[in-house]
């Protein structure tokens, strides 16, 4: 998942200081209450550091602790901008299915349309929107591919299954 519509600039100056806007917590809360919906729920929640993407990890922990999850969102110092987004996903996929299996990524672009493309093999021509979710299961052994489960459009709130 890409964080959400986050302030142009912040106080600090600092580009990782830069919070969510008002419309992006309504656009982060909507998606996620579609997650709870279409009980699509993350059983792990990992994020990047970055105010933004803690933010959108937090909305989300939160919908889906009302659907009973008990979790606490995970700071993922490989999800800031830049730094290897993979690792974090091969890490997960050691770690056992049971492991890898629901877990959310909260972090960044271009970093993460790099991830789907490198995981699925084709180009992802959509880019990642803000609030964005790419939903996929990890094919076995660890540095193969994955298969897409759906894509959440932020823009029409819709979950979009593959047709494939």
């Amino acid at each position: 998942m890409r964080h959400g519509v986050a302030e142009d600039h912040a106080s600090t100056g600092r580009d990782e200081d830069r919070a969510l806007t008002a419309s992006g917590r309504a656009g982060v809360r909507d998606v996620a209450m579609l997650l709870a919906r279409e009980g699509e729920m993350p059983r792990r929640i990992l994020a990047s550091p970055l105010v933004r993407a803690a933010q959108t990890a937090e909305i989300v922990a939160a919908a889906a602790k009302a659907a009973g999850w008990d979790g606490a969102v995970e700071t993922v110092r490989d999800l800031s901008p830049g730094r290897p987004t993979r690792r974090v996903v091969d890490g997960l996929r050691d770690s056992g299915a049971d492991v890898a299996d629901g877990a959310l990524i909260v972090g960044h672009e271009p970093d993460l349309s790099g991830l789907v493309h490198a995981l699925l093999g084709d180009p992802f021509e959509l880019g990642m929107d803000k609030a964005m979710v790419v939903a996929f299961e990890l094919e076995a052994p660890p540095g193969s591919g994955a298969t897409l489960r759906f894509i959440v459009d932020p823009r029409t709130v819709s979950l979009i299954r593959d047709q494939r």
